[in-house]
């Protein structure tokens, strides 16, 4: 028969335990708490303090404040969970020097980060300037989406949502006037319970979406059209990803090219980026004017990249007016390369695959040179010989635009509304827009910047974006595990943006730096 080494579980064993032996030089976690101890400024949390002489002691904010950005660097972000790791981890244990901080003290603090991250997050981007560890040749801006702490269903615009809580209020009553028909009858009383649960939480959702449509202005778009709104976080959009539609914030940074530190970062709750771009350059600026060898000019001197999300006609003129060398690619600029001539994307090899099989599914997209436009008489006929009506003659972007739109009960019916339509079940017909020549710009913002873009020297600096920007965010996403941003508000989930950046910068002083132990 086996034998075994003898245990036991009710003996005891004394462990000593120092906890600043358990912060070891080179680790994050000794880079962290250096940081917060010697380099930032902590008084900015004393005005939230009123217990000089009554109140009971208040737990320090760089306790407070090391804990949660340890959590952060963990993939933490649940107040309770970080609670539970100052009891039970050795880690955080040393750093919050056994002190326990109540769950509730630490979602308190965390929820009123935004008065206090910005300077805070200056001045550990000022350590990492008095290191050289940020080198002023190229800033890469780009921008990361992810799901906000509501639902996507609960969003709509007003006509939407007013739609959708007269239908509620139209079942709330179906199914009253059939719970009273049924107090006539005998009927169990587990169903009785159970429709009475139902229409409850149906009269709460009606009485959120009234609550939210009587106290929340319509939300505008950047063009100042209404957009859909969220009843449970309101700064919050619905946006496409790789991953789907979402309900979220994008989190918008811009990289130093050296060792990739995060100089500016900000939260925005729309999918577009174009608007982003205007606010990132002058908060680079802000941030640089604030450093100990304070840079006013910093725009002038560096170059700036970013993708096709941030190329517009008014961000090339921006970037112009302004001086800067910017290299920002538009959505053609791939197919351009004369590197990318040979390569295909997976739509297109599988149109490929499709068309040897004999399918018509892929057949060409009639482009606006098939139609038969008049710029005499304004008027344009489709490939069908169908006429159009004139729908919109005026300005985009500077130039002079006249745009046309088929009639519904023709496109509806047309034998090659499948080279037409974008899908064959397209409800409205479809648009084409010219641009007369005579009114056309010779040479556009835009098209300077596709001409600079397209140079040698050009995609040899944009190439160097992709490394530069996409690793901080696979940082994040992956090893910090940002999957989503847990605040709700504009403010909030900057302010929690922010702090992960933070967390991110601290980590290349902690690898690419060097503290004095």
């Amino acid at each position: 028969m086996a034998r075994y080494k003898h245990y036991d579980y009710n003996q005891t064993k004394m462990i000593p335990l120092r906890f600043a032996d358990q912060i070891q030089p080179g680790s994050f976690e000794y880079t962290l708490s250096h940081v917060v101890d010697h380099d930032l400024d902590m008084s900015l949390f004393e005005s939230r303090y009123r217990n000089d002489y009554n109140g009971a002691p208040a737990y320090d904010p760089a306790i407070l404040l090391k804990i949660v950005l340890f959590a952060y660097s963990r993939g933490i972000t649940s107040s309770r969970k970080i609670a539970q790791a100052c009891r039970e981890n050795v880690l955080f244990m040393a750093l919050s020097a056994d002190s326990q901080p109540h769950h509730s003290t630490i979602a308190e603090f965390i929820t009123r980060m935004e008065d206090v991250i910005a300077p805070l997050f200056t001045q550990v981007l000022m350590v990492c300037d008095g290191m050289n560890l940020i080198g002023r040749e190229m800033f890469a801006i780009d921008g990361c989406k992810m799901p906000s702490n509501a639902a996507k269903e609960w969003s709509g615009t007003r006509a939407e949502l007013n739609r959708k809580q007269a239908k509620i209020d139209r079942a709330v009553a179906r199914m009253l006037k059939a719970h009273q028909h049924s107090d006539n009858t005998d009927q169990q009383p587990e169903i009785t319970e159970r429709q009475q649960a139902q229409i409850k939480k149906l009269e709460e959702v009606s009485a959120k979406i009234k609550k939210h449509l009587a106290t929340e202005p319509e939300r505008l778009g950047q063009r100042g059209r209404p957009v859909k709104s969220n009843i449970t976080d309101n700064d919050s959009a619905k946006m496409k990803t790789a991953k789907g539609v979402i309900q979220g914030y994008n989190g918008v940074a811009a990289v130093d090219s050296k060792h990739q530190i995060i100089v500016h970062a900000q939260a925005y709750g729309a999918g577009q980026e174009q608007h982003t771009l205007r606010p990132m350059l002058f908060g680079i600026r802000h941030q640089f004017r604030q450093l100990k060898k304070p840079e006013h000019r910093i725009l002038q001197k560096v170059q700036i990249t970013a993708d096709s999300g941030f190329h517009s006609e008014a961000n090339m003129k921006m970037i112009y007016r302004l001086g800067i060398d910017g290299y920002i690619a538009d959505n053609q600029f791939r197919k351009r390369d004369p590197r990318f001539i040979d390569s295909e994307t997976y739509a297109e090899q599988q149109a490929k695959r499709r068309q040897e099989r004999g399918s018509t599914r892929d057949r060409k997209r009639f482009i606006p040179a098939d139609f038969d436009y008049d710029p005499v008489t304004k008027s344009c006929r489709c490939p069908a010989g169908n006429g159009m009506w004139l729908g919109f003659e005026g300005q985009i972007d500077g130039r002079d635009v006249i745009r046309f739109q088929g009639y519904r009960k023709q496109c509806r019916v047309c034998p090659l509304k499948g080279q037409c339509l974008r899908t064959p079940n397209q409800q409205e017909g479809r648009q084409v827009s010219f641009y007369p020549k005579a009114n056309t710009p010779e040479v556009s913002y835009m098209d300077r910047m596709k001409e600079k873009i397209d140079s040698p020297m050009g995609r040899h600096i944009y190439s160097q974006r992709l490394g530069t920007v996409e690793p901080v965010f696979g940082n994040l996403e992956s090893n910090k595990g940002l999957k989503r941003f847990t605040l709700r508000g504009k403010e909030k989930v900057s302010a929690q943006w922010l702090m992960y950046c933070m967390v991110h910068n601290i980590e290349k002083i902690a690898t690419q730096g060097e503290i004095r132990h």
